[in-house]
């Protein structure tokens, strides 16, 4: 007899022998002994959680002779049939290969036969999302009222590719997660049957990296049988070509040190090792993801399965690393797994390690991201000066507020124009020939305003101001400095006069510094041109 994988041997044959999902058995359990059997069951959840199986035992159970409250009796000839896979009535149908439009024609024909020997005709159709838009539409008519004697079980792991008008017409069912200690449990069970030494550290690694699916639990403990009887922590890696917590934990250790060299080395021993890069980097994320778990979550019971020693590993690495070095980490690795889709993968991990070793560099990149992202937004980006830019102070605003209207050309001269040196904290002030004096104090205004209205100083970085009579001139480029004090809310008005009179000692009215504008703006084009002709006449 042909080898039966563990599986397929240690499939569930009812409802009570279902693994973890306990809030779906008992409601099918519940609707089966009170007869309430509905035309179209929806069952989906993620592979290996028990979609495929608990179809067939409700196939079983909708036809069962004798049933057990609501479970299949496993004895009648019923029950037998279908476990000898001979029942005609329970059509199982592969919507991956049998996806078309014709083939749920067929399927549509079929139905309108009645059964054999069972009670029901049960279609049992896995992955029903990989049906074409025609298909669902043909199979839309006979889903939503199909003979009496018909029922339809339609199981997927993408429900969201289903149509709504199919989703309307079934009774869905969400299979979870298999808890890993349920998965733990199991395998021991199946380990004890098999005659495996199977330690607690081995089936809890086996039960992290099926990743709540029982199918590919005791897959990989189907393997590990092939290689050992006696089946350790260190088997199920080796098998499963993984890099193992010791070296897990070493990787973090370089990481920490910035040990870009060692790092590197080790990635090159794991490679020659035939350890898969895209697994490694998985284990790393989960590494890195305990070591969040462990310094986030203070009790006892942490979502984190592993064995106790590994734990205590965890904790003693944890208190090393800073929560927010450890998310930096992760937003890393989570960049690199993308990367690793198209690209190639050994290169794309050293990529990955190399920045995790240095700081600099991953800080570099997450500030150019920042810019990039700032820049497609249309937002504008702070960026630090050296040092401030002379140039010549120019005309800013129209109007700073209503309450104090800007100078009239007959109100005085006109500011001489000349280019500024950078405002510094010593009080000094000189007046020049026009009557306006510079603020040599306006460095000490910001830095009141820094305090109070950090906003409105932030405008007026590597400004400058100027004295005339009873009104402070303020000079900026800044262009938002016009919105935010010309606006309704007077605040940032205020905050400048209060911040004047903390430094100056007195109340200044506000209002814009304008440039006096150079002989050759004033000078009418034509004139000059012929000026220039009459040069030339006399030469």
């Amino acid at each position: 007899m042909a080898y039966q994988a563990l599986y397929r041997k240690y499939r569930p044959t009812t409802f009570s022998d279902v693994v973890g999902q306990d809030h779906i058995t008992k409601t099918l359990k519940n609707e089966l002994d009170c007869g309430k059997i509905v035309h179209a069951y929806l069952f989906t959840g993620t592979r290996g959680t028990g979609k495929t199986t608990c179809a067939k035992i409700l196939a079983k159970a909708i036809n069962c002779l004798f049933p057990i409250n609501g479970d299949p009796c496993g004895e009648c000839e019923i029950c037998r049939m279908v476990a000898q896979d001979e029942a005609t009535d329970i059509v199982e149908m592969d919507a991956a290969s049998n996806n078309g439009v014709d083939d749920i024609r067929e399927l549509r024909e079929q139905v309108n036969f009645s059964p054999a020997a069972c009670k029901y005709r049960v279609y049992i159709i896995d992955e029903v999302h990989m049906l074409s838009g025609a298909a669902f539409n043909a199979l839309l008519k006979t889903l939503e009222e199909p003979p009496e004697h018909v029922v339809f079980i339609l199981a997927t792991t993408e429900v969201h590719k289903l149509p709504a008008t199919i989703l309307s017409r079934c009774q869905r069912f969400d299979f979870r997660r298999i808890d890993s200690s349920e998965i733990v449990g199991r395998l021991k069970y199946v380990a004890s049957k098999e005659n495996l030494n199977l330690t607690d550290d081995a089936a809890t690694l086996i039960a992290s990296a099926a990743d709540g699916g029982m199918r590919d639990a005791l897959s990989i403990l189907d393997l590990c049988a092939s290689h050992s009887n006696n089946i350790t922590e260190d088997t199920v890696a080796n098998v499963c070509s993984m890099a193992g917590g010791d070296y897990l934990i070493k990787m973090a250790e370089l990481i920490k040190s910035h040990s870009t060299e060692q790092a590197l080395t080790l990635i090159d021993e794991l490679h020659n090792s035939s350890v898969d890069m895209l697994r490694l980097l998985s284990e790393l994320t989960n590494h890195f993801r305990d070591l969040m778990i462990v310094k986030v979550v203070k009790g006892d019971h942490k979502p984190i399965v592993c064995s106790s020693s590994k734990m205590k590993a965890l904790e003693a690495q944890a208190q090393s690393f800073d929560i927010k070095e450890i998310m930096a980490i992760l937003g890393v690795l989570q960049s690199a797994a993308t990367a690793m889709q198209n690209g190639n993968r050994r290169c794309e991990m050293e990529m990955a390690i190399i920045r995790l070793c240095n700081p600099e560099i991953r800080q570099d990149l997450d500030s150019l991201e920042r810019r990039i992202a700032a820049l497609e937004s249309n937002k504008p980006i702070a960026v630090q000066k050296s040092e401030p830019i002379k140039e010549a102070p120019q005309p800013i605003i129209e109007e700073i507020d209503e309450e104090i209207p800007l100078p009239e050309e007959n109100e005085g001269p006109a500011p001489q124009e000349e280019v500024l040196e950078p405002v510094t904290d010593e009080a000094v002030s000189t007046s020049n020939t026009d009557g306006v004096t510079p603020v040599t104090q306006w460095g000490e205004i910001i830095g009141v305003l820094r305090k109070t209205c950090p906003i409105i100083a932030g405008v007026l970085q590597d400004s400058s101001a100027y004295i005339e009579g009873d009104r402070l001139l303020i000079d900026t480029n800044n262009s938002q400095f016009k919105t935010l004090v010309n606006g309704n809310n007077p605040v940032y008005r205020d905050n400048i006069r209060k911040a004047a009179e903390q430094v100056l000692g007195r109340v200044y009215k506000l209002g814009p510094y304008h440039a006096k504008a150079t002989q050759t703006e004033n000078v009418d084009p034509l004139q000059g041109f012929a000026q220039k002709l009459k040069q030339l006449e006399n030469n």
